[in-house]
């Protein structure tokens, strides 16, 4: 059985995961920190940019799939309000793959620990956004 998403909330959801990384990675932001402490120069960031953009389209829809599902199944399973079963969701998923695998993944790298929490932040405010969203559209095609 595959669950109920409503696709408008994921088109939504995989745009604002853009938006947040264009604000968040801006140089007035955290953008000059993060091209610091991961070896970035503005001519590296232009080298490829293209292929990154379009990766992280792909697989921002495909966290918005995954997270509106999984909002879905807990909806069913849980009952009660679909917005906090949808945050509560999210912030679960975030902290048992994304922050678990990272930190992992970026110990073995050896990357600076602020460049990790810099990132998993940004993931963090990723998925929440994404999980408002989804959770105020609610479930199914509208």
């Amino acid at each position: 059985m595959i669950p109920e998403v409503n696709i408008w909330a994921v088109l939504l959801a995989t745009a604002s995961s853009m938006v947040i990384g264009a604000i968040w990675y801006a140089k007035a932001v955290f953008g000059r920190y993060w091209m610091r402490v991961a070896g970035h120069t503005d001519e590296s960031l232009q080298a490829g940019a293209t292929r990154a953009i379009v990766v992280t389209v792909i697989v921002s829809f495909i966290t918005a799939w995954v997270l509106a599902g999984a909002a879905a199944i807990a909806q069913n399973f849980y009952g009660g309000n679909f917005l906090g079963n949808t945050l509560l969701t999210g912030l679960i998923l975030w902290a048992g793959f994304t922050a678990a695998r990272m930190i992992t993944h970026d110990a073995f790298d050896r990357r600076p620990w602020g460049l990790t929490a810099l990132n998993l932040a940004h993931e963090l405010v990723t998925i929440l956004v994404m999980a408002l969203i989804i959770g105020l559209f609610g479930i199914g095609a509208a």
